[in-house]
Parts: C-alpha cells; sequence; structure tokens
C-alpha cells in the first residue's frame, strides 16, 4: 500500500505532469512574469465556471478578504459578522483594518454559520457579514442574503474551501459557491481543491463598481500607472501560478467527483458505528470535500487520532482553538460559553485524508483503523 497523505499532491501531479511542465514552458518563453496573458486568461476561464462576470487574481487567499473589505470602504469601528468556527485568517483582517469582527454560531450538522444568530448579531455598526464555506459545502446563502438585504448589509463569501460546489434555491435557482454574494474570495494554496504550487488567491463578483474597486485596490490603488486614488496594496497573482491552474481548472470536477467517491466509502464503512457522525450533507449545497470531518463523541477524539497516526494514518482537528478562544481575539463580548456549538466542535471534530488520489486500498486501511480503535 502506498503511504497515505491527508493530501498527495504528488500523486496528484504525475497524472497532469505533461500538461503542467508544458503550461510553465509558455510562461517561461513569454517571460511575462507578472499580470501575462496566462492571468488574463485564467480570469477569464474561472468565471466562464462560476457563472461570475469578474474575476481579479491576487497574491493569497487572505489578501482576497482583506481587498474585498477595503474595496467595500470598511473603516474601524465597523462591524463584520462571520464565524468562529474557521481558519484565522477570516477574522485576522477584519481586525488588521481595525474592524471589529462579531462572531456569530454554526449549524452543528453543516458546520457553517447559523442565520438566526447572524440575524441576533446584528447592530447599527454591522456592515458586512461573512459567511465561510466550510470543508466544502456552501451556507445557507439564500437566508443570509435575505438577511443582508433586509439590514443593507454587504456579504462577503470566503470560498476557499468550496470551489465547485452548486448552491440550489428555493425556487430551484443554481450558483456556483462564490457567484453569490455581493464578493467572494478564494485561496489556491497547494492544498487547495483548486491549488497552486504556491501561494494565490482570487475575488469574484458580478458588480462592475465593485469589480473596478478591487482591481485598484490590488494595484497600489491606482487605476494608471503612478497615479493613486485610494490607498491600496500591492497583490498579484503571478503568471505561473495561474498557467498551473488553468490546467488543473479542467480538472476540478474530476477532483470533486472522486472526493465524493471517497467521501461516499467512508459513509458506508462508517455507518451505525457508535461514537462517529459523519458529516451532514447540506439540502441546498452540493459538497466538494475540501476536508472529510466527523464528529467524534464521547471523549474519544484525541484518543482515535492517536489510535490512527500509530496505524499509518495521519489525521487533522480542524481548528483545536476557535477564533474567539485565541489570545489575539479574545473578548469580553464573546466569554466561554457564548458560542456553544463552536465550542462543542472543537472538542469532537477531526478530519480524514481526503484526496484526489485516494484508492481502496488506502480507504480500507483507514477504515478498518478507526473501527479497530472501537471494537479494542
Amino acid at each position: 500500500m502506498k503511504p497515505i497523505q491527508m493530501v498527495d499532491l504528488v500523486g496528484q501531479y504525475q497524472k497532469i505532469k505533461p500538461e503542467v511542465d508544458a503550461a510553465l514552458q509558455r510562461v517561461l518563453d513569454s517571460t511575462a512574469f507578472i499580470n501575462g496573458p496566462e492571468v488574463k486568461e485564467f480570469e477569464k476561464e474561472l468565471g466562464a465556471y462560476l457563472g461570475v462576470k469578474h474575476v481579479i487574481g491576487c497574491a493569497n487567499g487572505t489578501d482576497a478578504l482583506q481587498i474585498a473589505m477595503m474595496a467595500l470602504g470598511l473603516k474601524p469601528g465597523d462591524e463584520v459578522i462571520t464565524a468562529s468556527f474557521t481558519f484565522v485568517a477570516t477574522v485576522e483582517v477584519v481586525a488588521l483594518l481595525g474592524v471589529v469582527p462579531v462572531f456569530a454560531d454554526v449549524l452543528p450538522g453543516t458546520f457553517n454559520l447559523d442565520p438566526a444568530d447572524i440575524a441576533r448579531k446584528i447592530t447599527p455598526k454591522t456592515r458586512a457579514i461573512v459567511p465561510v464555506h466550510l470543508f466544502g459545502q456552501t451556507a445557507d446563502m439564500e437566508a443570509i442574503m435575505r438577511i443582508a438585504e433586509e439590514h443593507g448589509l454587504h456579504v462577503i463569501e470566503d470560498n476557499a474551501q468550496a470551489i465547485g460546489a452548486d448552491y440550489t434555491f428555493a425556487d430551484g435557482t443554481k450558483k456556483k459557491s462564490g457567484a453569490i454574494g455581493h464578493i467572494a474570495s478564494t485561496s489556491f494554496f497547494p492544498s487547495k481543491n483548486l491549488g497552486g504550487y504556491g501561494d494565490g488567491g482570487a475575488l469574484f463578483t458580478n458588480d462592475d463598481a465593485l469589480a473596478k474597486k478591487l482591481r485598484r485596490v490590488c494595484n497600489h490603488g491606482s487605476d494608471v500607472r503612478y497615479f493613486h486614488e485610494v490607498v491600496g496594496v500591492n497583490s498579484r497573482l503571478d503568471s505561473m501560478q495561474a498557467a498551473i491552474l488553468r490546467v488543473k481548472l479542467e480538472h476540478l470536477d474530476t477532483y470533486s467527483a472522486a472526493r465524493n467517491a471517497a467521501a461516499a466509502f467512508y459513509d458506508k464503512a462508517f455507518a451505525g458505528l457508535e461514537n462517529i457522525i459523519v458529516p451532514q450533507r447540506s439540502a441546498s449545497s452540493t459538497h466538494v470535500f475540501h476536508q472529510y470531518t466527523l464528529r467524534v463523541t464521547g471523549g474519544h477524539r484525541d484518543g482515535l487520532k492517536q489510535h490512527l497516526e500509530a496505524h499509518g494514518v495521519p489525521a487533522m482537528i480542524y481548528y483545536p482553538v476557535s477564533c474567539h478562544q485565541q489570545n489575539a481575539y479574545k473578548s469580553v463580548r464573546f466569554p466561554e460559553g457564548s458560542l456553544p456549538v463552536t465550542e462543542q466542535l472543537i472538542c469532537e471534530v477531526l478530519s480524514l485524508p481526503m484526496s484526489t488520489e485516494l484508492d481502496n486500498e488506502q480507504l480500507t486501511h483507514i477504515t478498518n483503523t478507526v473501527k479497530g480503535y472501537f471494537n479494542q
């Protein structure tokens, strides 16, 4: 059996090596390393895939979130509602701008923001909502957009983990994750479902005016070279990453199907297993399984993790400490116990290997090892 990894980037690269190598050679031959043709073509192709008018490449997913907030003109003292059960980047950029992060709880099944708690957290200072499409499926965007419209708020989708997922509205209309809010951001970190071979990110919007602002902020606050309209940043997607991403975009749906097949294998193996809760599928969103995240109840999570690792199966805890409990973001406004679902999940979640390259032998070993822990 091949060694099991959380994400098998080597195996994935080997399958597309000729395409990737040819794409990189095109960039080397052109020497157009910054904002070259590959970047422009990738933006067009990703926009067509997502069904959005504008895709703006940038240096990484964290920058994308910050640029979105800068383009919306958020000011110190404004409030942004987001999840505490997320990677810290979502909250980090809020705090860096002097904006106040306001944490809403998540739903115990999907791990995504609870619209009812979002509504409870709105104040006169609220300016935006940042739903994080965690682990591969879209938050309840119809409810979130309705709340935003009622209160005159902007919605920034953090789509770093769910690119390719489809959201279905009550009337049957479908949209891709990242194509629903006023702005969306994503990351092309190598382990992402659509990942490059270095850092990279992008922003999406259907709003022409917002697209112009986003591009301006990315480019030192400038529309015309050496003339700066606003304070901006230097954040660009380089041509080599764009060339690689163009190749991988063509395979994204195949990758999603492979991840779903692995998830179905896990589901079947764990059916009826006490102390294991498999990932809930949202009624309104497909799942692209950036992570396959179990809830392990009865205090068994850490013991199971150690057992897996002792048998050659990596496992990760996403996330061991919620943002509102991090020293950098603690606030009297969110004391211990203020987000009960979030605080329960951080004691229970465990992510198993999830990769486009997992084979049946590896999946059998992983699932047998999980079941073996409970049959000791």
